[in-house]
């Protein structure tokens, strides 16, 4: 871009730039000239018959105005956040983004360019993310078309395994976002990481359910929240299921049917895909024993006997579709829905309730609530968190309110 006389006549004069004289922003991090990438910020020549003002952006107020940079666009905020720009306290904050690639502050008092001869200067405009994504899930995750789709919308995305050390590894690249490409199971150690990080969280549906994308409103086409997941802006705060091992989980941790229903469901995955959840409930229901349990909250025991499940919610979300609508992932406490033992017939009417999501309202069900739940099993007793079978850690449940924030659209 050639330098111009801010004097002459401009056919467009919001993309007035590179004065070598107007103030230009100002290097902020990592020693870079951001003057050299955004380009020159200079004043609007005056209406006719008004007098040229003295508009420099030097002033006894300043105040610091986020500048996004050319190719990042309007909703982009984690952008806005990466380069700062010293302007007078009296120019409104909004920011509009051109076809042509220019970035104008749209109060008529500045404007900013990063030509594109200067983009190739620095990546410092790019989103960071960090994906972790779980190549098992749902038959076999390729990460390469979700950081194609994330590239193309302005990221620069590390990629890294599910493994836990994989996943400590993913906050030394100081992500801006987190991103979880897998199945439900994968989210809850990400999630933890990313309150841990104070950044926010995205998630991709990648496994064979994908209840927590359900529940929460998420695309599930995974190029779509590939996409969301660099430019969506509203977040929404979530709390966190942890378990007496220190496990983060999502949706539920639940013992008995739902368990054994589970593990039913895992040889058909690949055949079945989400249909398979419901083969093994119906098998469950036919040929499982109910469980000998005993249920705390907050210190009360509510519940001891046998019961054909027991499920400690967050979001409430689990088997493909099923649910507790009761669930309220942002109130700061477990919903705990209990099956009582009886009759098999009457599992009909429960598996109803459970995809209607009202199964916590039908009479005879147990629904309390609690910071801390404990849940007594037999020795060895296997359970479901998030999808993924475990036999420890009911022992002690607890919640992490406002744990982290999630990219919702």
């Amino acid at each position: 871009m050639q330098e111009r006389d801010a004097r002459a006549a401009d056919a467009d004069p919001r993309g007035i730039v590179d004065q070598p004289d107007a103030a230009r922003a100002q290097p902020v991090q990592r020693g870079v000239d951001d003057g050299h990438l955004v380009g020159d910020v200079v004043q609007p020549r005056p209406a006719l018959g008004e007098e040229t003002a003295d508009r420099r952006v030097v002033g006894e107020r300043l105040q610091q105005l986020d500048v996004v940079l050319a190719d990042v666009e309007q909703d982009r905020l984690d952008a806005l956040r990466r380069h700062r720009l010293t302007v007078h306290d009296a120019h409104a904050v909004c920011v509009l983004v051109h076809g042509d690639r220019r970035v104008e502050v749209g109060d008529g008092d500045a404007d900013v360019v990063d030509a594109p001869e200067h983009r190739s200067e620095s990546r410092l405009d790019l989103v960071r993310i960090a994906l972790v994504a779980n190549p098992a899930s749902g038959g076999g995750l390729d990460p390469a078309p979700l950081v194609r789709a994330m590239s193309e919308r302005g990221a620069e995305v590390a990629v890294f395994d599910c493994a836990t050390d994989d996943i400590k590894r993913a906050a030394a690249v100081s992500p801006d976002r987190l991103v979880v490409a897998g199945g439900d199971g994968t989210i809850g150690p990400v999630a933890d990481l990313a309150g841990r990080l104070d950044v926010p969280l995205a998630v991709i549906p990648g496994g064979t359910a994908n209840d927590f994308a359900r529940a929460t409103g998420l695309p599930l086409d995974p190029i779509d929240a590939a996409e969301l997941a660099v430019s969506g802006t509203t977040l929404r705060r979530f709390e966190l299921g942890r378990l007496g091992d220190g496990r983060a989980f999502v949706n539920v941790a639940s013992a008995g049917l739902a368990s054994v229903a589970a593990r039913r469901a895992v040889p058909l995955k690949p055949r079945l895909g989400a249909v398979a959840y419901g083969v093994g409930a119906v098998r469950a229901a036919a040929t499982a024993a109910p469980l000998r349990c005993a249920v705390r909250a907050d210190g009360a025991t509510v519940y001891e006997g046998d019961a054909w499940q027991v499920i400690l919610a967050v979001t409430g979300a689990f088997g493909a579709g099923s649910g507790i609508a009761a669930a309220d992932p942002s109130d700061g406490v477990l919903d705990v829905a209990i099956l009582p033992a009886g009759s098999r017939l009457g599992l009909a009417r429960r598996a109803w309730g459970m995809k209607r999501h009202t199964i916590a309202e039908q009479r005879g069900v147990e629904h309390h609530r609690g910071a801390v739940v404990a849940v007594e099993l037999v020795p060895g007793t296997e359970f479901n968190a998030d999808g993924e079978l475990r036999d420890t850690g009911l022992e002690r449940v607890t919640v992490e309110p406002d744990a982290y924030a999630l990219v919702v659209t």
